[in-house]
This record gives structure tokens, sequence and C-alpha cells, in this order.
């Protein structure tokens, strides 16, 4: 996402930016799971992924909505699959990997699918066009409107 929004002809760097962050984010976490992994003396074996939208078109949305929509159901699915994963931990009485989820991810999961809600909220109100280049610009500029 963060690679369609920093196109020359799309050129929404805030929403650029936003989408390269979390992508950073992502992998931190990936890498904190991967450690984890290895400290409790399992391996990591990492598999391909399906390929990920690049392009955004719609009749009614705008592809920042578009885009965002997409954004928010990835953070519930993975939220989804962190509560299942703190389930089976619980199950097998391993406090350490409950707390481990609950410490590392948890919050901040329930945080970030507020704030993409509240995103998704605006852009379907803005519509397609200046509003979505308005809500670039305060993502630009770290949350404050222009």
């Amino acid at each position: 996402m963060y690679a369609y929004f920093d196109r020359d002809n799309v050129a929404l760097k805030g929403l650029a930016k936003f989408f390269k962050e979390s992508s950073l984010e992502e992998r931190h976490h990936a890498e904190i799971m991967m450690k984890y992994q290895n400290m409790r003396g399992g391996r990591v074996m990492l598999q391909s992924m399906l390929m990920p939208l690049s392009e955004f078109d719609h009749a009614e949305k705008s592809d920042a909505l578009n885009a965002m929509e997409l954004a928010l159901s990835l953070e519930k699915l993975n939220n989804e699959k962190l509560l299942n994963l703190h389930s089976i931990a619980n199950e097998k009485n391993d406090t350490h990997l409950v707390d481990f989820i609950e410490s590392q991810f948890l919050v901040g999961q329930v945080e970030d699918i507020k704030k993409i809600s509240e995103y998704v909220a605006q852009l379907r109100r803005v519509g397609k066009g200046h509003g979505v280049w308005h809500f670039d610009q305060m993502l630009l500029n770290g949350g404050v409107a222009a």
C-alpha cells in the first residue's frame, strides 16, 4: 500500500507514510514473535504469503478508503489470531505465553483497530477528491489537520 500511494500518479504522501510506518511496525512485531519462538526452543518456519493488492480502483470508494478498509480487516484478523493463540495458551496453562501476548500485542491491537476504524469513518465522510487530499495532509502532518 505504501508503494501504491507513493507513486507519482497517486501522490498521497501522508497515506504512503502511514502505510510504510504500519508495515515497519508489523515487521517489528513479527521479529518479536520470532525471537520469542527461538527463546522458547522452537523453530521459526516462514511460509509464503498471498501477494497484496497493488491497485485500489473502486467505483464508489476512494482508493484511500478502499485501502484503509483493507488495513482494518487485516488488523481485525490479526487480533482474532492473537486471541486464538492466547486462548490456547490459557488452555495449556502456559502463563508465560499468555503474559507475552497480553503485554506485547493485545493492547496495541485494540488501539490500532480503533485508530483505523476512525480513519475509515472519516474517509467515508469525505468521499473522493479534495477530501481525500485533505485527509492525506492530516496524516502527513502527524494527525493535525492542515
